[in-house]
């Protein structure tokens, strides 16, 4: 039974939705003519380093285009049946491109090891010229993205996409200057190992990150043990249940509470200044802005369903 209910949100953490639309579709673009660059690279020279950067930007122009997809969507807004509208479109996104990378980064380590047991002929100048047009196109990518990937999930995972590949495009180049100066053609089957290691870690972090929002996990920062002293220590309140937090998407935590409060609450007042309190804490302590508190008096506490947390 809902006696009295107190809610309290406002727009915290909202990307610039616009903003973030020009960036990604700038990078989008560099990151489809790096690809194309590098494919022609590495038939030319039989490089697997270039074929497995040019693997990584194919799944990047994918994910790309995914969270620029999801950038657009998370602007529309909510319904009656999305209330929270596309907000969570760029934590879908993002684990798309996680979960694509970590197929990637797998394939690019086997492949690798073979190459270490049976290397092919490879022309380390071709290398070295398709590998500087690669790091070039992606060093231009993390300066337009450095400033707003902590925005959401959907920039972060792109700004961990093109990191990625300047690394790889970095790794391309040392092997190049091995082959050319020992010969030693086993160098780009290790470059290749190389990207395949930098792909799958913080791949694993990231798809991580999104299954925990996906599975309405805790948000970072916010102890519900905390959460619930913090609540039980404000006068008249007795008990607290079915304290539930999640994060919607980035930057947007939720957290709903139905508080136990002494019968006499009802009638003379406390309520608001109770709800000030709570909500104030919440935001202050835990950085939690859009908060509902249910508040019940102790005479019902006796109706609530024993299995509710």
């Amino acid at each position: 039974m809902s006696l009295v209910t107190g809610e309290h949100g406002h727009g915290h953490g909202h990307a610039d939705g616009a903003g973030s639309q020009r960036v990604l579709t700038v990078v989008l673009a560099i990151t489809g003519i790096v690809l194309v660059v590098e494919i022609l690279g590495a038939a030319l020279s039989g490089s697997l380093a270039l074929l497995a950067d040019a693997g990584h930007m194919l799944t990047d122009v994918a994910g790309l285009s995914l969270a620029l997809f999801a950038a657009v969507l998370s602007q529309r807004p909510p319904t009656d049946k999305l209330t929270w509208g596309y907000r969570r479109a760029e934590v879908l996104a993002a684990a798309a491109q996680a979960a694509v990378l970590l197929a990637v980064g797998a394939f690019i380590l086997v492949e690798g090891v073979k190459r270490l047991i049976d290397p092919p002929a490879v022309t380390s100048g071709l290398m070295v010229l398709f590998g500087v047009v690669g790091l070039v196109g992606n060093t231009v990518a993390i300066g337009l993205l450095s400033r707003s990937r902590s925005t959401n999930l959907n920039l972060r995972a792109a700004f961990l996409e093109v990191v990625n590949d300047a690394l790889g495009s970095v790794a391309v180049l040392v092997a190049a200057a091995v082959i050319a100066a020992t010969g030693w053609t086993r160098a780009d089957a290790v470059a290749s190992l190389v990207i395949g290691v930098l792909i799958l870690p913080r791949t694993w972090f990231l798809l991580r990150e999104t299954v925990d929002v996906l599975l309405e996990g805790t948000p970072r920062g916010v102890d519900l043990s905390e959460v619930r002293s913090h609540i039980l220590a404000v006068p008249h309140v007795q008990a607290l249940h079915d304290l539930h937090a999640s994060t919607v998407a980035s930057g947007l935590p939720v957290l709903t509470v139905h508080v136990v409060v002494d019968d006499e609450c009802f009638h003379d007042g406390h309520l608001t200044s109770m709800l000030d309190r709570m909500q104030g804490c919440l935001a202050g302590h835990f950085d939690v802005e859009h908060s509902t508190f249910q508040f019940e008096p102790a005479s019902h506490l006796s109706h609530e369903n024993a299995a509710h947390p």
